[in-house]
C-alpha cells in the first residue's frame, strides 16, 4: 500500500510503498481509508519539533483522523462488521485504570494515540482496535466524516456549558476553534465573538456564524468585548488558542458565574488574579482532553444529523495523499480551515 511515513529525525514526511500485514489480532479490524484529515499534531510531527522529538518513535505511519470502510475483522470482533463505514476514536485506552472504570476513559492514564504511538491512517489501509470504531451513517458525505475526531474535541469543549441564548467567545479560530464557532451557532448561542489573528480564518469564522470578529493584533480584546456586550462580558468561553495573553485576558471579561472550557495548550505558565477573577467571580473552569468516549461522539452524531453544522465549509481544501508536502505547506501558512487527504 502507499502511505505517508516519518522515517528520519528531521522535518518532512515520506510518501512510499509500505507492506501492511492483513493478519489481525482477535479484537482488530482492517479499514480501507476513504479520507483522512490533517491535524495540528501531524504538523508537529512534520516539522519535527521538540514535542515530536521526545514522543515519536521512528519509523511511523502518521495520521489519526479518518473515515473508512471495514474490510476484515478479527475473530472476537462483535460490535462492528465488514462493510461498516467508521471513524476512529484515536485514543486507545486501557479499560483497567481508575478513570476508565468510572467511565472517564478520555483521561485514561495509559492512553496510546493512533498515528502517534501506533501506525496511523495516512495510508490506503489501517488496522485499529474494534473498540476505537465509531459507526457512521452512510447517508452522510463520507469524505467529510474524517474530521469527526477534531470535531469531537470542539463538541467536548463547547458543549460542556449550556450555550443556547448565551454570549459566547471563541479564542483562536484554527480548525478546531472554527468548529467551535459552528457548534455555537448550531445550538443557538445568542452572540458569538470570534477572536483570531489570521485574516483568512477571521473571514471563515464570520461565514460559519460568528456575530462579531476581533483581531487581537490591532484591537484591544477586553475593550472590544465590553463594548460589544454593553459591559456585561461573556457567559461562556471556548479557549482554543493556548496563548498566554489571550487566556489571562479571558478571565477579565468572563461574567461572574460564567464558564471557560480550555482545550488550547499553553507553552508557558499562566498568571491569574485568582482571588478577583476566579474565586470572587465564582467562575467554572473545565479542562478538555480528547472526547468523552462515546458520549461526545453521540452528541456529535446528533449535531451532524441535524444538518445545522457546515462541514463542507469547515473543510476548505482536499489533496491526494501523494501531495502531502503541499498540504503541509498550506497547513503551515494557516490560510486554511480543515484539510483532508484522499488515498
Amino acid at each position: 500500500m502507499m502511505a505517508v511515513t516519518k522515517e528520519k529525525p528531521e522535518p518532512g514526511f515520506t510518501y512510499k510503498k509500505k507492506q501492511l500485514s492483513t493478519l489481525l489480532e482477535d479484537n482488530e479490524v482492517l479499514i480501507k481509508v476513504l479520507s483522512a484529515s490533517f491535524c495540528g499534531t501531524d504538523y508537529h510531527i512534520y516539522t519535527w519539533d521538540s514535542w515530536s522529538q521526545h514522543r515519536i518513535k521512528l519509523p511511523l505511519t502518521v495520521g489519526h483522523e479518518l473515515c473508512g470502510e471495514i474490510i476484515k475483522i478479527g475473530k472476537k470482533v462483535s460490535r462492528v462488521q465488514i462493510g461498516d463505514v467508521v471513524s476512529a476514536e484515536t485514543h486507545i485506552i486501557c479499560n483497567e485504570c481508575e478513570f476508565c472504570l468510572r467511565n472517564e476513559g478520555h483521561i485514561c492514564k495509559n492512553t496510546k494515540i493512533i498515528g502517534v504511538d501506533t501506525d496511523g491512517c495516512f495510508a490506503e489501509y489501517v488496522k485499529i482496535p474494534e473498540a476505537n470504531c465509531f459507526v457512521n451513517d452512510k447517508n452522510q458525505d463520507l469524505l467529510l466524516l474524517s474530521i469527526q475526531e477534531p470535531l469531537g474535541n470542539a463538541v467536548h469543549t463547547m458543549m460542556h456549558f449550556p450555550l443556547k441564548d448565551k454570549t459566547v467567545a471563541v479564542l483562536g479560530c484554527g480548525p478546531i476553534g472554527l468548529m467551535g464557532v459552528d457548534i455555537a451557532q448550531a445550538v443557538g448561542a445568542k452572540q458569538i465573538i470570534a477572536i483570531e489573528v489570521n485574516e483568512y480564518r477571521r473571514n471563515l469564522a464570520k461565514k460559519l456564524g460568528a456575530t462579531d470578529i476581533i483581531n487581537p493584533i490591532t484591537q484591544d480584546v477586553y475593550q472590544e468585548i465590553m463594548r460589544i456586550t454593553d459591559n456585561a462580558g461573556v457567559d461562556v468561553i471556548g479557549e482554543f488558542s493556548g496563548n498566554k495573553i489571550a487566556i489571562e485576558q479571558a478571565f477579565k471579561y468572563l461574567k461572574p458565574g460564567g464558564g471557560i472550557s480550555m482545550l488550547g495548550i499553553p507553552s508557558e505558565p499562566i498568571e491569574l488574579d485568582f482571588a478577583n477573577d476566579v474565586v470572587f467571580k465564582g467562575v467554572h473552569i473545565y479542562g478538555v482532553v480528547g472526547r468523552r468516549i462515546y458520549e461526545t461522539w453521540d452528541q456529535m452524531k446528533a449535531l451532524i444529523a441535524s444538518k445545522k453544522l457546515h462541514l463542507d465549509q469547515l473543510v476548505t481544501h482536499r489533496f491526494p495523499l501523494s501531495s502531502i508536502k503541499e498540504a503541509a505547506d498550506l497547513m503551515g501558512s494557516r490560510n486554511c480551515g480543515k484539510i483532508i487527504l484522499i488515498p
